[in-house]
């Protein structure tokens, strides 16, 4: 078998063999296959397509190809859950200790941001002391004895995925549904997870553009979980306009604990129940959605969820004094208001402007490896359906650098748009996917 002859077979439209994938698979792996022939195979995929069959294989030659955790020595069920990433993103800070406070063991290895996505690991290292590089060991333990742990994900997993996907970065080949699918379908295969619930974002501040787009590569994935006997289930959410109001990694860490403590953005709060209530129902703790949304509202009310996030930072090594006082978190130097220039209702304000914003700040990064300020960003005060006063603030900028600052505020102003009758704001959930 030679890797020519499997790129020429994708590059002319035919269906790969499950031989032929693991084949490629391994040789990407090992090296005897070259980053040149490598990066010719992943354009014939993103122009050729595969099948449900082909995209399968894929992602368990893709799980397999590095050490798969076994997670039943420590709990007989794991839940999880995963965001195709967007703007304002920390949902993972409210629905794990939400999941885990009902008795649901939560295990997660997150990623670091790129570009306008936040990363949940990079918001998570704005608490002090908190602790992103576990062991394998040391993993399993959290789940055992907490029942809920958020870790780096290590370099042992799904190996093949870091490769193709730095490749991926470089040819042009990010955008092909089935390289998406089992990028993120072999991760979760590999950490070992029994239930999964997709958080798959769709609009201007999301990878998938559009609705058909985000719900083809949703099914792609629940179609995978179901093949190797997964429980997967998929939430298409809006993403146009920023999730809750905060962007940036200190700042969104605060609004998570606000939103634990009762006071939270109504969008974000409603956002973390459904996809918080959808993951005790495909768990089976509960016997419905009514029942699960109930549960979950329950956990959040009477403070369950905020004190098992606390027990969880804490066992992590983050210090228990910043989340309790979130003053104690990272502060920018500088404070700016950014002041509607007209009056009129917010019509539109562009997620993906935002996110870009808070990249310039320094919240963000270009490029792998980069470093970030934890603690720059956005606080929205306005957002779509609003009514707004001329001079009256839309959002405030948290930065270091005033030529920064400047940057960011040009960029902040043309994410907004107005009109003189009062829009409809986008729904937050299209479509459940089970």
């Amino acid at each position: 078998m030679r890797a020519v002859d499997i790129i020429a077979r994708k590059r002319d439209g035919f269906p790969l063999t499950k031989e032929e994938i693991e084949f490629f698979v391994k040789g990407s792996v090992e090296g005897s296959i070259p980053d040149y022939q490598i990066s010719a195979w992943l354009m014939a995929v993103y122009l050729k397509g595969m099948t449900i069959r082909e995209t399968v294989d894929l992602t368990l030659a893709m799980a397999f190809s590095g050490e798969v955790l076994d997670l039943k020595e420590v709990a007989p069920l794991t839940v999880d859950k995963h965001s195709t990433g967007g703007v304002g993103d920390k949902t993972t800070l409210v629905i794990a200790p939400i999941v885990a406070s009902l008795g649901l063991p939560i295990a997660k290895m997150s990623g670091r941001g790129l570009s306008f996505s936040g990363g949940t690991i990079d918001k998570l290292e704005s608490i002090r002391g908190y602790r992103v590089d576990l062991s394998v060991e040391e993993f399993k333990r959290q789940v055992s004895e907490h029942g809920i742990v958020v870790s780096g994900q290590t370099a042992q997993l799904a190996p093949a995925d870091a490769k193709f996907y730095a490749l991926r970065d470089v040819t042009a080949t990010v955008p092909s549904l089935p390289l998406i699918a089992s990028s993120i379908m072999s991760k979760k295969i590999a950490a070992g997870t029994d239930v999964l619930v997709l958080d798959v974002k769709v609009g201007k501040g999301a990878f998938m553009k559009t609705l058909e787009d985000a719900k083809n590569l949703a099914r792609l994935m629940v179609d995978i979980g179901r093949d190797v006997g997964k429980r997967v289930s998929a939430v298409i959410a809006d993403m146009n306009q920023p999730l809750g109001l905060a962007v940036g990694n200190a700042l969104e860490v605060k609004e998570a604990i606000d939103t634990l403590q009762g006071r939270g953005p109504q969008d974000f709060v409603e956002h973390c129940i459904v996809v918080a209530a959808e993951i005790v129902r495909l768990a089976g703790k509960a016997r419905d959605s009514r029942q699960a949304r109930s549960m979950v509202e329950k956990a959040l009310k009477e403070g369950k969820a905020w004190e098992k996030f606390v027990e969880w930072i804490e066992a992590q090594g983050g210090d228990r004094a910043v989340v309790e006082d979130p003053s104690l978190l990272p502060q920018a130097r500088y404070q700016e208001p950014l002041l509607s220039p007209r009056s009129g209702y917010i019509s539109e304000l562009n997620a993906m402007e935002v996110g870009m914003a808070a990249v310039i700040l320094g919240a963000g990064r270009e490029k792998k490896g980069e470093p970030i300020d934890h603690s720059v960003g956005i606080v929205l005060h306005k957002k779509i359906g609003n009514y707004v006063e001329k001079n009256e603030p839309l959002l405030t900028i948290y930065a270091n650098d005033l030529s920064r600052l400047e940057e960011a505020r040009k960029r902040l102003l043309g994410a907004f748009s107005w009109s003189e009758m009062e829009p409809s704001p986008p729904p937050l959930i299209y479509e459940v996917i089970r």
